[in-house]
């Protein structure tokens, strides 16, 4: 998918070749002032999840207005930004031990946090002899991964890094992943207020054996749309606030206006009589997450796709520019569409899930309006 400046070739967006990435850069730019400012006033810091956008540009102007430090899902990921001139990051993933040596390479240039949530990764990593900043993960109720915060695990696997040479309890995180799953926005404010609680408690078993336990972080972008407070808590590490997605709509975190991503895609089969059509936005471009709605779909289509960005000059009211249409079924290239449409139509989707889709493409067409105003790499790198 990659080609020239996407500038220079096609200024109008309805030039570019599909499927194609499009990210709204006013819509962007008002994600993360809104964000920081929220954290701001809850009096938290932000460390947002970078495994969203995988993009050092939107990193950066994430960092310019506030953010400190970053997040990353994967050892590639953070050495990506690290040679971009990042250097606190935390890999929020527990370790995996065939990467230690990798690990400590890359602790030795900046400040990498790695996560742990037993015995046996402490032990690992004490056997590396190399310094650590290590990160106890919690399990505040997902049921994921992390130490139960309310057993004593949380304090034997403390103060086993507490007494390695060459360690340093450098915090204790959790992720409330289960507000996803939530059927109401009072039921993701009570699971953000629980995510909070989890690690003040944390904290202060930690402070009661004797154990300083760092930075408290939590996040999810649901539960901070809704959380009422976070006192006690040092830090947030929400991700997808920065583009938002089809399912950050329906669990309120957001409205329609504030989805930066969508998919622009050309219509390639329309069989005459049929209520239904083709379109070049498949698996490899929308993922197979099937979203939030009963019947499932792959995406959800805007009435017209020349007025379909959410926001900025091309924006209907919040919440009103999508049409009934979905993309009801996906194969590797191909999207089935409901509706009727023309051969050659551009029709626009708003995908469900932006982190799945996002990993799919190699650039964001960024734009202003209906301009293409700049291309961004999309770091797709794998370890």
């Amino acid at each position: 998918m990659n080609a020239g400046n996407a500038a220079t070739h096609a200024p109008d967006l309805f030039g570019l070749p599909t499927p194609a990435l499009i990210l709204d850069l006013d819509v962007l730019e008002n994600n993360l002032r809104a964000m920081q400012e929220r954290t701001d006033a809850l009096g938290v810091r932000l460390r947002p999840h970078v495994k969203t956008h995988k993009c050092v540009e939107i990193a950066e102007l994430q960092r310019s207005r506030g953010a400190t430090g970053i997040a990353v899902s994967t050892l590639a990921e953070a050495r990506v930004f690290a040679e971009a001139g990042f250097d606190d990051i935390l890999w929020a993933f527990p370790l995996n031990l065939s990467r230690i040596d990798e690990a400590a390479a890359l602790s030795r240039r900046i400040e990498l946090g790695v996560t742990v949530d037993s015995l046996t990764a402490v032990e690992a990593l004490e056997a590396a002899g190399t310094p650590f900043s290590v990160w106890l993960e919690i399990d505040c109720g997902y049921g994921r991964s992390g130490v139960p915060y309310d057993g004593g695990r949380v304090v034997e696997i403390a103060r086993r890094i507490s007494r390695a040479g060459r360690l340093a309890l450098g915090g204790c995180l959790t992720h409330a992943g289960h507000t996803y799953g939530a059927d109401s926005p009072s039921a993701i404010a009570a699971l953000a207020e629980e995510e909070r609680r989890a690690m003040v408690e944390t904290g202060r078993a930690l402070r009661a054996a004797g154990l300083e336990p760092g930075v408290l972080s939590l996040g999810s972008t649901p539960g901070m749309s809704r959380v009422a407070t976070l006192e006690g808590i040092d830090e947030a590490r929400p991700g997808n606030y920065a583009l938002y997605d089809y399912t950050q709509t329906r669990l309120g975190s957001c409205a329609v206006s504030d989805c930066a991503v969508t998919v622009l895609a050309t219509v390639v089969s329309a069989r005459d009589g049929s209520n239904g059509a083709i379109a070049d936005c498949g698996a490899l471009a929308l993922s197979k997450d099937v979203g939030p709605d009963d019947p499932p779909h792959y995406g959800r289509l805007f009435r017209d796709a020349s007025r379909g960005a959410p926001g900025g000059a091309l924006g209907g009211a919040p919440g009103g520019a999508l049409s009934d249409h979905r993309v009801t079924s996906v194969s590797q290239e191909h999207g089935r569409l409901s509706g009727r449409f023309a051969v050659g139509e551009k029709v626009r989707v708003l995908p469900n899930h932006a982190c799945l889709t996002v990993a799919h493409f190699d650039h964001f067409e960024v734009v202003r309006g209906r301009r293409v105003v700049d291309r961004w790499k999309i770091r797709r790198t794998r370890d």
